[in-house]
């Protein structure tokens, strides 16, 4: 093991002998190497410190997905700098937010997007605004073309940020959370292991790259097993349909599995070679796994993790694949469920789900109180998923602590019952949500999208989801409404976003 431990160093640790050896194949056909992904690092590395950057400083980055995006995530690590990505679809008042509270030394962007960027800089501080647009062109790469191709990796320490990333915000402003090198060294060593990755795989990347599961989990087990990938710059069913032939392992969010299954061309011709389909990020169906496995064989792996954590949990490599479960907990990882007076609940009962582990977070940045709010006396944290862990040590989500509905001071859980619905011929996917009620406090809100290829589409009526639900359901847990939309609104990384529907239908 080497003895730095910075993250870029143990990357580096099992980078190919042979520099020439294949790092990524682009959806154009451009090949990069590991060799030139070692010095466009070191360029780029130098280029920031130049700037003026120093260890520990934050570097902002807004820019599109590409290989030279990838360069710079790993020349801010070599260089001791803290990666912090941003999705390319914030606005300008949410740009405002982050650019404040998190105070970068330097601002890697787009070059339309300059203008913007620089009229909600901070008054201080910072210290260069470079661009980097889609196509690899850029302030940062022309200076980084004449810098030196040669970089030492800086020295950390284990407990030391990485990198930033920053909440959803759904239920307030944002928060930083501080991932160390060691955070992510350690969540990413476990996975390699656990999910086999050797030099022999090639990963389709089809992921954003502003977030844990495109960033630190996928990159983080090639580089980490010196494997490869196939590298695309947003997921397309006919694409991954194209490029699978030649890939060993995918990883997605349940949204790319769904269009998979929607393709003609996939089935189990393409699949010859995988031999792994990985899911995160939003629960995946039931149904889908089931299809999926209908159609090629493969059961899809379903885990379970957080941006303040990294991964916590997974189905195995070897052995049961449970749907409707995210697994058991990683080797390194101890996760448990308590009541709401912090009281350890039996195995099948729902409570709120805790981990704890090398892999979780410090802190969030700047909120003292907020972190030690979010930690138990013995070191767990509060995830704020309501959860269930039956006698197998297999997890089951069934929502957000802050999804949970109390209609008439009883607690509903809309997983339970988005189970029910999604039952139900013509319905393509649900959401369950609670809206303000006089008589009972909060109501149950059906919101479900139809699917527009079913016979049974002309069916689906609001009368008839109710008579299904209330068939199979507690009286209190029924829907007093039922909404058919022609779409759910999703985030970036494919979750549902409760949030969005809870203030369009606060009036139901």
């Amino acid at each position: 093991m080497t003895d730095n431990p910075n993250l870029y160093a143990h990357y580096q640790k099992h980078f190919p002998t042979d520099p020439d050896t294949l790092l990524l194949l682009t959806a154009a056909g451009r090949r990069v190497t590991y060799g030139e992904a070692e010095h466009a690092s070191a360029r780029i590395a130098n280029t920031l410190l130049q700037s003026g950057a120093v260890a520990g400083d934050r570097v902002t980055v807004q820019v599109e997905k590409s290989v030279e995006s990838l360069f710079l995530y790993l020349a801010c690590l070599r260089a001791g700098l803290v990666y912090h990505p941003l999705n390319t679809a914030y606005t300008a008042a949410e740009l405002a937010y982050f650019l404040g509270n998190a105070e970068p030394a330097i601002v890697v962007c787009a070059t339309d997007a300059t203008a913007t960027i620089e009229s909600l800089l901070p008054d201080e501080g910072i210290k260069a605004v470079l661009t980097l647009d889609a196509d690899g062109g850029g302030s940062l790469m022309t200076q980084a073309a004449n810098a030196s191709p040669e970089a030492d990796v800086a020295r950390v320490a284990g407990a030391d940020m990485a990198a930033l990333l920053y909440s959803s915000g759904t239920t307030g402003r944002p928060k930083g959370i501080m991932l160390s090198h060691d955070n992510l060294r350690t969540n990413t060593q476990t996975l390699v292991a656990l999910w086999g990755f050797t030099a022999a795989d090639r990963l389709l990347h089809m992921l954003p790259i502003y977030h844990v599961h495109g960033l630190f989990v996928a990159i983080g087990c090639v580089l980490m097993s010196g494997a490869s990938m196939s590298w695309h710059a947003t997921f397309n069913d006919r694409a991954a349909v194209a490029a699978m032939p030649d890939c060993t392992v995918m990883m997605g969010v349940p949204t790319y599995y769904t269009r998979l299954l929607g393709n003609p061309g996939f089935g189990p011709g393409c699949c010859a070679r995988m031999r792994l389909f990985i899911s995160g990020s939003a629960p995946l169906l039931t149904e889908t796994f089931e299809q999926f496995e209908a159609r090629t064989g493969h059961t899809i792996l379903e885990r379970y993790g957080m941006s303040e954590t990294g991964m916590n949990t997974s189905n195995p490599l070897h052995g049961e694949r449970r749907a409707g479960t995210v697994g058991t907990a990683l080797p390194d990882v101890s996760v448990r469920i308590v009541d709401d007076a912090g009281a350890q609940l039996e195995a099948g009962e729902i409570g709120n789900l805790q981990v704890k582990g090398p892999n979780v977070f410090s802190g969030y940045w700047r909120m003292p109180e907020k972190t030690a709010g979010e930690f138990t006396d013995d070191g767990f944290f509060n995830t704020g998923d309501k959860a269930l862990i039956d006698e197998d040590g297999y997890v089951s989500i069934v929502g957000r602590a802050r999804d949970l509905v109390i209609c008439g001071g009883l607690n509903v859980y809309p997983k339970e019952i988005e189970l029910v619905l999604d039952e139900i011929p013509g319905v393509r996917e649900s959401a369950v949500i609670g809206v303000p009620h006089a008589d009972f406090g909060e109501a149950v809100v059906a919101v479900l999208v139809a699917d527009s290829t079913s016979p049974t589409r002309g069916a689906l009526t609001a009368d008839a989801v109710i008579a299904h639900c209330r068939a199979r359901l507690a009286n209190f847990k029924v829907p007093k409404r039922v909404e058919i939309i022609d779409a759910l609104p999703r985030n970036a990384m494919g979750k549902v976003q409760k949030n969005v529907l809870r203030e369009r239908y606060s009036r139901a």
